[in-house]
């Protein structure tokens, strides 16, 4: 009677790796119970989430044939727009949130463009923020068209949100909103995911566009710009070790706040379940509602499956 948090199915939002080919189910190694599927395989894991009351996925696509410019990302016929128009057509009210990235598009892995250049006997590189910007607004614009109910830009170029939400009114689609990764950390906890994603880097690291893990101050600026720049929702990534700016950022805007509960955060409750050392339902339960505690409306989580499926059994 007296519980100040509760969290549910509607909280959540399910991503899904979606790759090229025929009858592919392939388990990510890294991250027990989550896969990549090819279009030919998908439609049991969406059914599976709408049954068990989900509402929203984010997709993130892995393509056939990858090149400097990620032009697979902002293709008509790219694996995410097949997939977001396939999962459209078999649930209309299923949001679809697509992920608007060039990462797991290019062939060296970074978020942008990147002018590589040798010194030293060693490959160097510089993403150029500016010109990156017209291929993830050509990449919002696809995936709208294809059907995408939210766009999540998760690159982190100076200047994408306003970038995006100028090329999206252009085009006619000033009703989607944008969910800004506003606060996204270079992480050490984004290892599994770039398993599954296939986005490694192949040269450097993302340290020069992505927020240093020590900074919090830097937080609020970082948010602020994307609210300025008309962000519709604000996003915290990684969860866990990040819940101080979950609840600043909570505090400081009056927008809804999505926190990303990372690979790595889910791959360490995986493992120490699968040793028997944690108690899995409780853990996973106990951390979301944490996570909605500290200020989340929204949180994406490769738990949701479970954790819807828990929170039906307690409730029946």
């Amino acid at each position: 009677m007296v519980r100040e948090t509760a969290i549910s199915a509607d909280d959540f939002i399910m991503p899904i790796f979606v790759t090229y080919g025929e009858g592919v189910k392939n388990e990510i190694g890294s991250m027990p119970g989550v896969y990549q599927f090819s279009l030919d395989t998908l439609r049991g894991e969406v059914d599976e989430i709408v049954e068990l009351g989900i509402k929203a996925v984010i997709l993130f696509g892995i393509p056939e044939t990858k090149d400097s410019l990620g032009t697979e990302a902002y293709a008509q016929d790219g694996i995410i727009q097949q997939a977001t128009r396939k999962i459209k057509g078999w649930y209309p009210d299923l949001l679809v949130v697509a992920d608007t990235c060039l990462c797991e598009f290019t062939d060296h892995g970074h978020c942008g463009m990147v002018h590589t250049f040798e010194r030293d006997g060693h490959i160097h590189g510089d993403v150029l923020n500016d010109e990156s910007l017209d291929l993830l607004v050509r990449t919002a614009v696809a995936q709208v068209e294809a059907g995408a109910d939210i766009i999540a830009p998760s690159n982190m170029m100076d200047g994408y949100v306003q970038a995006i939400r100028e090329g999206l009114d252009a085009a006619g689609y000033e009703q989607i909103p944008i969910m800004a990764y506003s606060v996204k950390y270079a992480s050490a906890f984004y290892g599994p995911f770039r398993e599954a994603a296939e986005s490694t880097p192949q040269f450097g690291d993302r340290k020069t566009y992505q927020m240093d893990p020590a900074n919090a101050l830097e937080a609020i600026r970082e948010a602020e710009s994307d609210v300025l720049e008309g962000a519709d929702m604000l996003m915290v990534k990684p969860a866990l070790a990040y819940m101080d700016i979950i609840r600043t950022i909570k505090n400081e805007f009056d927008l809804p706040l999505v926190a990303y509960n990372v690979s790595g955060e889910y791959s360490m409750v995986k493992a120490a379940s699968a040793n028997g050392w944690v108690n899995e339902k409780g853990i996973v339960l106990e951390l979301l509602t944490g996570l909605k505690r500290a200020g989340a409306d929204i949180i994406i989580t490769y738990h949701s499956k479970d954790a819807a499926r828990w929170l039906r059994e307690e409730r029946n």
